[in-house]
């Protein structure tokens, strides 16, 4: 196991976020093949690129997929999340007519929810127990 950490660099902050990133199709509707994944994933990571982001791992069914994203501080989840389900839907539906007519009227792939855990290194116990364990000023 590599348990070397890439910290990512900005001007003024040090950081590694990562998120961990779960879409589910409208009605989980079983409509991905690993044609469809392999194209989902290759827009996945264009879309990241536009955030600054990278798409660390990537993998799917045929009603979900799960992502794992490491991102800049400046980036809003929520703006991260509808980027990548908006363009990959729209993408997605342009260019694979059997997913264009999964739905009645085709015109999401996406269910309106998502699933975003925050992922770091340590546990939140040890978090937890570093700052209560710092030393505050006597004075």
């Amino acid at each position: 196991m590599d348990t070397t950490i890439d910290f990512r660099a900005g001007r003024h902050v040090v950081y590694i976020m990562h998120v961990h990133l779960v879409f589910i199709t409208k009605y989980q509707r079983p409509v991905f093949a690993a044609l469809h994944l392999t194209r989902m994933e290759e827009i996945m990571r264009e879309v990241c690129k536009d955030f600054e982001a990278e798409l660390v791992e990537f993998s799917g069914a045929a009603n979900h997929v799960h992502l794992l994203v490491t991102y800049p501080p400046k980036v809003a989840v929520s703006k991260l999340v509808n980027s990548l389900k908006g363009v990959s839907s729209r993408l997605m539906r342009k260019e694979f007519e059997d997913l264009r007519f999964a739905y009645w009227n085709g015109a999401r792939l996406w269910s309106g929810s998502y699933f975003a855990g925050s992922v770091g290194g340590a546990p939140i116990s040890v978090a937890h127990q570093y700052i209560q364990q710092e030393a505050r000023p006597s004075v």
